[in-house]
């Protein structure tokens, strides 16, 4: 009897997480750079009754797939083709994050959509000379970020930006605005990743799914 009812628990547990990972999907089928969740079960280990007992719980974890890359032909919008993120820092530390929609504020720092700093090399990307030569008028400045990241102005290398990867996923966990963190030493630099310019990633999530 308690096997039976410990059986219906944990599919219902199981229920309830599937639904509200496959909610939370839904609600961000339009975000740009979102990466949708799967939901599986992972055997844990605790003690009951004095005896260690296995039973499973279920987990969620960021698919990876990748999205669709939409041309916008904005020189600071950045897709990335494969599995790293971009680098930002705000008053939450560093984050992870798919979104390559980008700007420059105006004290000069390159930053994403919610104003957290995008991390190039040496820390976070900070280029006035940007704001000087766009301050000239026209198309006078003239911005190109190659495959590597490596952002050029008018044919001079400023910085790169930093892309780094997870290889387990598993380790990765979601927070507000979009975004993703992992422990530091999970997090590992992916030269392996090619940035589009002028393109943004859109979501991932698939609602046939």
């Amino acid at each position: 009897m308690i096997d039976r009812l410990q059986a219906q628990m944990q599919a219902m547990q199981m229920l309830t997480k599937m639904q509200d990972v496959t909610a939370n999907n839904l609600a961000n089928i339009n975000t740009p750079g979102y990466k949708g969740s799967n939901v599986f079960q992972k055997m844990v280990e605790e003690r009951i009754d004095g005896k260690m007992v296995k039973r499973p719980v279920p987990q969620q974890q960021v698919d990876m797939q990748q999205g669709v890359l939409e041309p916008t032909k904005n020189a600071l919008d950045f897709g990335i083709k494969g599995k790293g993120f971009f680098v930002v820092e705000n008053e939450g530390g560093k984050q992870l994050t798919r979104d390559g929609r980008m700007h420059f504020n105006s004290d000069g720092f390159l930053v994403d959509e919610n104003g957290s700093r995008v991390m190039g090399d040496a820390g976070p990307i900070h280029m006035p000379e940007y704001l000087k030569a766009t301050g000239r008028g026209g198309d006078e400045a003239n911005l190109e970020v190659a495959d590597d990241g490596t952002i050029r102005l008018d044919g001079e290398v400023f910085d790169r930006l930093r892309i780094v990867k997870v290889e387990d996923t598993s380790r990765l966990e979601r927070k507000g605005s979009n975004y993703l963190s992992a422990p530091e030493e999970a997090m590992v630099d992916d030269p392996a990743s090619k940035i589009m310019q002028g393109y943004y990633e859109s979501s991932n999530v698939d609602p046939l799914n």
